[in-house]
């Protein structure tokens, strides 16, 4: 297959703009893929297909997959979001076992969910059930100690600075173990669950 020939749309196009983004120099360029200069500008231009032993030297030379080579280079979006939550303002959100405290309310269609806990309960039974919701959770204790229980996994101790990532859909819950209720800093991703303790009034 090396010596087959690949007519990509507009190969060229996209080696130039890979070229440019990266300040090289057509020179430069030939140093880092090992292509003639001069080979590199009638890809450039095109003049020439390259073989797919050059395709291959060009996204090496280029630090890039090769299906990069085929695909526009696409700039980073950014919406220029941004909300501020002061301390102890976010919205309070009790229940039996813990104290949330919703941040960043102001932003809806988040596409991670934050939000302080204070860990009230202090055995698993006072859960009626395990805590389980789809998508993924990211749990950082900020204060004190916890013990985490999950479904599928032995219990596991967290103290001030432990963290733990895990699937939300596998049930779980957390009770405090240190002489005062644990705090922690719970990330989550969106799901319709969250988002009805997010907008209670939905």
């Amino acid at each position: 297959m090396n010596d087959s020939m690949l007519e990509p749309l507009k190969l060229g196009e996209r080696v130039r703009e890979i070229r440019r983004k990266r300040k090289w120099t057509l020179e430069e360029a030939s140093k880092r893929t090992g292509l003639a200069k001069s080979t590199l500008s009638k890809i450039e231009n095109e003049r020439i297909s390259p073989s797919f032993d050059a395709v291959q030297k060009l996204a090496a030379g280029m630090e890039i997959d090769v299906p990069q080579l085929f695909v526009p280079l696409v700039e980073p979006q950014s919406s220029g979001r941004r909300t501020v939550t002061r301390t102890a303002k976010g919205r309070r959100h009790p229940t039996a076992t813990y104290e949330h405290e919703l941040l960043g309310t102001e932003l809806i269609n988040k596409k991670m969910v934050p939000f302080k806990t204070i860990v009230h309960a202090r055995s698993f039974s006072e859960f009626n059930d395990w805590v389980r919701h789809s998508g993924e959770e990211f749990l950082l204790v900020l204060k004190g100690s916890i013990v985490f229980y999950s479904e599928f996994y032995e219990s596991v101790a967290l103290c001030e600075g432990d963290s733990i990532y895990y699937d939300s859909g596998m049930g779980h819950a957390c009770t405090s173990v240190s002489e005062e209720d644990a705090e922690i800093l719970w990330i989550c991703t969106p799901s319709q669950e969250v988002e009805g303790l997010m907008n209670p009034d939905t």
